[in-house]
């Protein structure tokens, strides 16, 4: 018989031809196992045989290979855990910066609020009138109208005169800027302050008097003689007439309760009332000026 060497392939047997090949793919596994273990890349596994020599042996060397890479695996995935829950743990820490955030700008936009809101004050006169409104002497007397200091008392007199000069009020959308009584055909213009030149340029409302619509009093003056004679008919009104305010946001209707002629010192009528009314003063009579006609108004709820 021919030893192994010699033989030719056709001169093996099924059985022999299969041995060969379990011995080859043995040997190939046990070089592979060597290499492994002289790298440090495997261990010895204890696994038995199977009693079938023609079954495939498990590749041991790949199992052993998969399961030293189980180990960072696990320790990768508590690292991954702990990961996730410093993330969560940042997000929360997120929200709540957030969230108080916007808690202070809430309270700090509150208080600015509350710093800008100012209480509702009611007008009142800074200057306490000494005569009223519109005194003048006669157009016809020598020298011509002019303020009548002599209505003032003597020890009062350089009071008044310090108030010439006191700079006027800022105006307001609120005050009178027009005003219309259409049963002596009067339409005439409203300005703020009530002197002898602000009388020059229509109607004057008293400084620190109330604003139309407003609980107090509104006081209008202006002159029956001179610089237009827009309140020479006032004698003329009747309880019943309407007066119409406006301002820049809308139109007041009073009508008209109540007339009397006073002294020029009886600054009482411009005082302020509860209920909103109109006062409206001139010089009285026709070209003597030596007292004022006074005309009251109750305001209709519109």
């Amino acid at each position: 018989m021919a030893s192994k060497k010699n033989r030719k392939p056709e001169e093996y047997s099924i059985n022999e031809l299969r041995q060969l090949i379990i011995d080859k793919k043995r040997k190939e596994r046990s070089d592979r196992l060597s290499r492994y273990r002289r790298t440090g890349r495997s261990y010895q596994l204890e696994t038995a045989q199977k009693e079938n020599p023609f079954e495939e042996v498990p590749n041991t060397a790949a199992f052993n290979i998969e399961t030293e890479m189980e180990q960072p695996k696990k320790k990768r995935g508590k690292l991954d855990h702990f990961l996730v829950a410093v993330e969560v743990l940042a997000v929360f820490g997120l929200l709540f910066i957030l969230f108080n955030g916007m808690n202070i700008l809430r309270n700090l936009n509150q208080e600015v609020s509350a710093s800008l809101i100012q209480p509702t004050i009611t007008p009142t006169a800074i200057i306490q009138a000494v005569v009223l409104p519109s005194g003048h002497t006669p157009p016809n007397e020598p020298g011509g109208a002019q303020p009548n200091e002599s209505e003032i008392p003597v020890h009062l007199r350089a009071y008044v005169q310090s108030l010439v000069d006191i700079p006027l009020p800022t105006p307001s959308p609120e005050q009178a800027i027009r005003i219309q009584i259409p049963a002596i055909s009067v339409d005439a213009p409203v300005v703020m302050g009530d002197g002898f030149e602000q009388l020059k340029k229509g109607v004057g409302q008293y400084i620190g008097s109330s604003n139309p619509g407003k609980n107090g009093n509104v006081v209008l003056s202006a002159h029956n003689d001179i610089f237009g004679e827009i309140f020479r008919d006032l004698d003329k009104l009747q309880n019943g007439d309407e007066i119409i305010v406006f301002t820049n946001l809308r139109s007041y209707t009073y009508v008209v309760n109540n007339q009397q002629i006073v002294e020029p010192t009886q600054v009482e009528v411009m005082a302020p009332t509860d209920s909103p009314v109109v006062t409206l003063i001139s010089c009285y009579p026709y070209l003597v000026d030596n007292q004022r006609i006074v005309v009251t108004g109750s305001l209709i709820e519109q």
